[in-house]
């Protein structure tokens, strides 16, 4: 082998498990994380074979949406009314796009598959692990994030709650995958920890909102429509054990209630009104940062007012954002629309369908269902925060994206 195959071959193994390594970054360090995306990039350009890559990605129907869904907001870069540095900032958060090209030509392998699967269900259990440590009265390490409210190791609470109820359905998946008794035990704990976790430890409103999404689809997964109706049932009388059992669920579902009672009667600075000693719920904030970016959008239905415009399109819209700056709708649909038009959100929600319709000519059941898992989760975040535009949602969407429809076509072929 001459030097330069050897170190080719190197460079391709190099971001290969660097792509797993990404995996476990995702729920524990950005930092980790953009470091490891970086060396990813860096490694599959060093690793030559351009051509057949270039095949891989042509043949990828997925790895294409995404692109195209990039291309939109590169181009929104061009036009609009946000300098340069903002507009670079804004695509620079969309970047993780890039990703899931570049992991499909990665994990090709069955075996590099697993282990990515295997790394970031491992650092999810770690997440939901130190949740209950942090709650059972261990000193927070330095190395910690900071919060003196919630028992979160490593990401704050919104993205805490939604890594683990992603986590409950990840580990319940590898639980029906299990060869053994013992593991399919083992799995079963893990995931009803983190249903524990999410639910009582760490309750959050976005969490709830992924939790009942991905609960709804396994119920469907395992036994169809009457699966789907069982879980409805769970979901509901779950979440009366919650509202009963939890005094911080209750607090919030009824602060949520008067918030939007407030809003709808005509006084939006009641429910936006903080109130000493009670955590703020943001009913009252998002719809009013939705009615506000609705009519931006109905002002630029078509183009949008391009990449990085939304947060000064934003405050000439309303023209006193109060004492912060809007920097997003806390909508990914509402944000892509008004940044890009009718045409990027179009491309966003075809990304999401063409993952939902080809999951099922992934190379296992396992991988669909975690394909579409991963699709409705992300979907459902988009409603009600910017799940792209965040940096651990976003890379976690794209990594899994990557690695999971690597397999494409592999093994099964069923039709979509």
């Amino acid at each position: 082998m001459s030097a330069v195959a050897r170190a080719t071959a190197w460079a391709d193994r190099a971001a290969r498990w660097s792509g797993i390594a990404l995996g476990f970054s995702i729920p524990i360090s950005t930092a980790l994380g953009s470091v490891l995306s970086a060396i990813v990039l860096a490694a599959w350009l060093a690793s030559g074979r351009y051509r057949e890559k270039s095949v891989a990605i042509k043949r990828n129907p997925v790895a294409l949406a995404a692109l195209m869904l990039f291309a939109i907001l590169m181009i929104g870069v061009f036009y609009g009314d946000a300098s340069a540095k903002e507009a670079g900032r804004f695509l620079t958060k969309y970047a993780d796009l890039l990703l899931i090209p570049v992991l499909v030509t990665l994990f090709r392998g069955a075996d590099a598959r697993r282990a990515g699967i295997y790394a970031l269900a491992g650092a999810l259990l770690a997440t939901v692990l130190f949740s209950y440590a942090l709650r059972a009265g261990m000193p927070r390490p330095g190395w910690f994030v900071e919060d003196l409210f919630f028992h979160v190791p490593f990401k704050h609470k919104l993205t805490h709650s939604v890594l683990v109820a992603f986590a409950a359905f990840l580990l319940f998946q590898l639980a029906l995958g299990a060869r053994t008794p013992r593991a399919r035990l083992g799995w079963l704990a893990a995931s009803l920890l983190s249903v524990i976790n999410v639910a009582f430890v760490v309750p959050g409103g976005t969490g709830y909102v992924v939790f009942g999404t991905l609960l709804l689809y396994a119920g469907y997964a395992l036994r169809g429509y009457l699966g789907l109706l069982a879980m409805m049932v769970v979901g509901a009388l779950f979440a009366v054990l919650i509202y009963q059992a939890s005094d911080s669920a209750r607090e919030r579902v009824d602060r949520a209630l008067q918030e939007y009672s407030a809003w709808t009667t005509g006084d939006p600075s009641l429910a936006m009104a903080p109130r000493p000693g009670v955590e703020q719920s943001s009913i009252g904030q998002r719809l009013t940062f939705y009615r506000e970016t609705l009519q931006i959008i109905r002002d630029h239905p078509l183009v949008g007012v391009g990449t990085g415009g939304f947060p000064k399109a934003y405050a000439e819209t309303v023209r006193e954002c109060g004492p912060f700056e809007v920097r997003n709708p806390h909508n990914e649909y509402l944000l892509v629309m008004a940044q890009n038009g009718v045409v990027g959100l179009l491309l966003l929600l075809y990304l999401f369908w063409r993952t939902w319709q080809l999951a099922p000519r992934l190379a296992t059941p396992f991988e669909t269902h975690l394909a579409r898992g991963l699709v409705l989760m992300i979907a459902a975040g988009c409603l009600v925060n910017s799940f792209l535009l965040d940096h651990t949602e976003g890379l976690l969407f794209a990594w899994m994206t990557g690695l999971l429809f690597a397999g494409l076509d592999q093994g099964r072929g069923a039709p979509a």
